[in-house]
């Protein structure tokens, strides 16, 4: 008997993500509601293993003795099994459970210190990939790193890619207090200063190499990008992103010479990136007259880009304010937040925003690889930074643009059945179509499920809205089940759509052009931040390494990212392990003593009322 194409009648794998709505014991079926509202009927007929949730660096904790005391309504459950055709609905057998929670309202991500202990395993893991047991010595820094750690024979260090490691390291000692980390993160802006670093005198400008070629004892700078949709350009993502680890480690310990640098980068930025006509800033200038509207510069010429624009705030200028409270880098802030409200955007013909520009702001929809599609994770990211820009210079249109996304963005971007959010996908959906198409493929990466979560933390904690949080929980869960490597180490660059690691290609490295620990610290520095003082009332620890002299009378700022005024306080002050007293617990801010050399700091945050010490 033959079947049409369209005819389902193959079995295939796949996960289900959702909350429980009942549980028939004797027929051995859960109910569960996904994200999406669709109702699952899951056999347990297969007896399948479950699991509870585990952190990196804890055992695996078996919870099969346990299945049906688990199911309980409201629980939220992640399962993987088989689907098999027959009759008037596919059967769908569960091979594997995993609960993020003991019980029904609980998510063990949540625990106070679970995104501390994470970037603790992280950050282990780089420094012993990277320096091994021995001294932090960045010459032998790789760029390309394989699964378990292991370095390639590939030898060259991009500047960015080491930024990023510093980034991690530097947010790693923000949460620990762990000098170790605090080491590598100088060590590698020294480096960064040393062989990445350009001063043009002439310009009054500091701009940075794309990386070094070694091989022995020769060092090749490389000045251009080496990339190429940037080749032979110098593109403006790459100055930004240097300046993200030097600029984190500036928080620590106020060291006026990574300030200098990152003032010095700015004004490159605006003398040559900055577009004083049209507004916003280029994407591209040429190596040799620094110009965007060069010839050399191609499909590049007098382009902008989402890069360009929104990422100087999340990578480095959001931190520099944050370290000094200058009012030159808030008005910066505004001014690409106001760029992006007013260009972005596009609800006319499109769900999700506009990346790419021609000079006077005209749509460029034939770039590269990015044509007219969209970055999931970029709307994302909007969504997350604005609501941070809201809180240091509120806008109605900041709080509306971010919310908007918040909304739509689950239906078009995110898996409603399995959990997690997908890549790049098609900006305009086709007629009679009822998904917005994939651009190349339906996996995973890890960064964008950071974008995720960060946006509906911060949703929830500023808005107070339910479904915010239940988008910030779904999308926890779904990272925390799938994406950290209990086996080999960190976090997996990405997954399939089912939550099965994806190991090919580049895709299969923990460090690359793409990834070098800076998303999954930052995730969980500001998941820490966000689920403990804005969301669920629980202070943090946050220590600071300056020497005092460094600072503007002294005075070190601890504000942990921008949140709303008055929400969080300080509640004490060690120094050296001593008390101290002098702070201002509603301005954030430290009074550091008169002393000779660098002195620790530990300083703890809580929001309005909360009690619980994190662990």
């Amino acid at each position: 008997m033959s079947t049409t194409s369209d005819t389902m009648n193959f079995t295939f794998s796949d996960t289900i993500a959702g909350r429980v709505t009942g549980f028939d014991r004797d027929a051995r079926v859960v109910s569960v509601v996904t994200p999406g509202g669709t109702e699952f009927r899951i056999s347990l007929d297969g007896d399948p293993s479950a699991e509870l949730l585990h952190n990196l660096g804890e055992p695996y904790q078996d919870a099969t003795g346990h299945i049906d005391d688990m199911l309980r309504e409201g629980a939220f459950v992640l399962a993987y099994g088989v689907f098999y055709p027959g009759g008037e609905r596919l059967r769908f057998e569960a091979k594997r459970l995993i609960f993020v929670g003991r019980q029904g309202d609980d998510f063990r991500f949540e625990e106070a210190g679970w995104w501390v202990r994470q970037i603790r395993e992280i950050a282990a893991f780089y420094r012993r990939a990277q320096f091994g047991d021995g001294p932090v010595d960045f010459t032998g820094y790789r760029t390309e790193i394989r699964l378990g750690g292991e370095k390639t024979a590939s030898h060259v260090q991009e500047t960015d890619t080491i930024s990023r490691l510093v980034y991690g390291m530097a947010s790693a000692f923000l949460l620990t207090g762990d000098d170790e980390y605090l080491e590598v993160a100088e060590r590698g802006t020294e480096y960064l200063r040393e062989h990445m670093r350009f001063v043009d005198t002439d310009e009054n400008v500091v701009y940075w190499y794309h990386g070094l070629s070694i091989d022995g004892d020769i060092e090749k700078k490389l000045f251009t990008s080496e990339f190429s949709d940037d080749y032979d350009a110098l593109p403006a993502y790459e100055q930004i992103y240097a300046l993200a680890g030097p600029v984190q480690t500036y928080r620590i310990t106020g060291d006026p010479r990574i300030r200098n640098d990152a003032d010095a980068t700015i004004r490159l930025f605006d003398r040559f990136y900055l577009d004083p006509e049209h507004g916003g800033y280029f994407s591209h200038i040429d190596p040799i007259l620094l110009s965007p509207h060069h010839e050399s510069l191609g499909p590049n010429k007098a382009r902008k880009n989402w890069n360009s624009v929104g990422d100087h705030a999340p990578a480095y200028l959001i931190n520099l304010y944050l370290a000094t409270g200058e009012k030159a880098y808030a008005d910066m802030l505004e001014y690409t937040f106001d760029t992006i409200v007013e260009r972005f955007p596009d609800p006319k013909n499109s769900p999700f925003v506009q990346e790419r520009f021609h000079q006077d702001w005209s749509p460029d929809t034939t770039h590269g690889w990015q044509q007219d599609r969209a970055v999931v994770g970029h709307n994302l990211k909007i969504a997350w930074n604005l609501m941070r820009m809201h809180s240091l210079r509120p806008k109605a249109e900041y709080l509306e643009t971010a919310a908007s996304l918040g909304e739509t963005m689950p239906a078009v971007g995110g898996d409603r059945q399995r959990g997690g959010w997908y890549d790049v996908v098609e900006r305009i959906r086709r007629d009679g179509e009822e998904h917005f198409r994939f651009a190349w493929h339906d996996r995973k990466a890890w960064w964008q499920q950071e974008q995720a979560i960060l946006a509906y933390l911060i949703l929830h904690g500023i808005t107070g809205r339910e479904d915010f949080r239940d988008e910030a929980r779904d999308a926890q869960s779904f990272y925390n089940a799938f994406f950290l490597d209990h086996d080999e180490g960190a976090v997996y660059f990405n997954t399939l759509a089912s939550g099965l690691p994806y190991l090919l290609g580049v895709e299969r490295l923990k460090g690359s052009h793409s990834m070098s620990m800076y998303h999954s610290a930052e995730l969980c520095y500001l998941a820490a931040v966000y689920n403990n003082l804005l969301v669920n009332g629980k202070p943090m620890d946050f220590w600071f390494k300056p020497d005092p002299s460094d600072l503007d009378g002294r005075l070190l700022r601890v504000a942990p990212d921008l949140l709303p005024a008055g929400s969080v306080r300080i509640e004490s002050v060690e120094i050296e392990g001593e008390p101290h007293t002098d702070f201002d617990s509603a301005a954030l801010t430290v009074t550091l003593p008169e002393t000779s050399g660098r002195v620790k700091v530990k300083v703890r945050l809580a929001p309005r009322g909360g009690t619980e010490v994190t662990g």
